[in-house]
């Protein structure tokens, strides 16, 4: 028997330019992230660099994933519980299931406070690798474009997300006693923490088959830090295009050579799907030329559950021609190792039980 369509989101949707001049308003606000809200709201008219951008980045997580297994040895971290670069099979979302469907490439952000910062300062927190371990990069030769894509891309997500908290800080402070004016922009423009997370879910084995979990891409979960910001997922066949670094002489993603996209996802089924706050399951698509920014449990705690984490999964490709891969990339936001989250408690010692609960 068919499974039924999936029930379909509409994600409130604000353009940059609302964003900057402060417009947005407080009804639009309470739909995207209120009590009856999906908590994700999309960002359109983004600048016209976010294209190519996203292209670039989300070709080379075909081009990693694809990389001999030696060589993804050498830029994974066992030190850091595989938090800066590579990572595949060390983490679990579901009790005793490691996630071996997709692969991971951690990059600390704090290069967007300062570009020859690699990681979160290690003075106050030596014994927290995850944050303070300096980033891992491929080897130029092999992926020429690869650091300069996700870093630009990063600062653009960035950069966002701070408009997008400074309108959150507004709803927040009309909305939740004792909030704190300016608080979520402060930590997203002064955050040495904030993480991305360059994504390659591999190609389903069996892909014809309807008897695997409904989250089998990746597992019904929540983020932890305060904003996530999400590009579009890229669809890939790697049957039709193999993501191989001998199909362009060694190198991998030049000028010319992103890897070609398909229209749309072939399943209509896979892709993103989030628990409402009133506990519909409903997938949502975010545009290609769109961002997408979603809250995660800082913030939830910060603002003592006023706004909520939202629990969210994917759904994998099947009953679809060749070997579709998909690729997306993740920017959590998040407040600096120091800074409380809940009184007494900091974002260290939050994260810290995170990592320890899923790595």
């Amino acid at each position: 028997m068919a499974t039924p369509a999936p029930v379909q989101g509409q994600a409130v949707t604000v353009s940059l330019k609302e964003l900057e001049e402060g417009t947005v308003s407080f009804e639009t606000l309470t739909e995207a992230f209120g009590p009856s809200s999906l908590g994700i709201i999309v960002v359109k008219d983004l600048p016209a660099r976010f294209k190519e951008l996203r292209a670039a980045a989300l070709s080379n997580a075909s081009y990693v994933a694809a990389l001999p297994q030696d060589e993804l040895e050498t830029l994974s971290s066992p030190a850091s519980k595989y938090l800066v670069g590579w990572s595949c099979g060390k983490e679990t979302l579901r009790s005793g299931h490691f996630d071996t469907l997709k692969g991971s490439y951690y990059i600390n952000c704090a290069f967007y406070q300062d570009p020859a910062l690699q990681s979160a300062p290690a003075d106050d927190f030596p014994d927290f690798p995850q944050y303070t371990a300096p980033n891992i990069w491929p080897d130029p030769q092999h992926l020429p474009a690869f650091r300069s894509s996700i870093e630009q891309l990063c600062t653009l997500i960035i950069d966002t997300a701070a408009l997008v908290a400074r309108a959150c800080d507004r709803y927040a402070l009309a909305n939740i006693e004792g909030y704190r004016a300016g608080y979520l922009e402060h930590v997203v423009k002064t955050s040495l923490t904030t993480k991305a997370r360059l994504l390659h879910y591999f190609p389903v084995e069996g892909g014809k088959a309807d008897d695997v979990d409904e989250d089998d891409w990746c597992a019904t979960h929540v983020d932890h830090g305060c904003l996530t910001g999400l590009t579009s997922a890229m669809f890939v066949d790697e049957e039709a295009n193999p993501p191989s670094l001998s199909a362009s002489n060694g190198t991998a993603n030049n000028n010319n050579n992103n890897i070609p996209e398909l229209p749309k996802s072939p399943d209509p089924k896979a892709g993103l799907y989030i628990r409402s706050r009133t506990g519909q399951v409903v997938k949502v698509n975010i545009p290609k030329d769109c961002l997408a920014f979603q809250t995660g449990e800082a913030l939830e705690l910060i603002t003592r559950g006023k706004f909520r984490a939202v629990p969210h999964f994917v759904k994998g490709v099947k009953n679809a021609e060749g070997k579709v891969a998909r690729n997306t990339l993740a920017v959590f936001t998040q407040p600096n190792l120091g800074e409380e989250v809940q009184a007494g408690k900091t974002f260290a010692d939050f994260a810290r039980e995170v990592v320890e609960r899923n790595h």
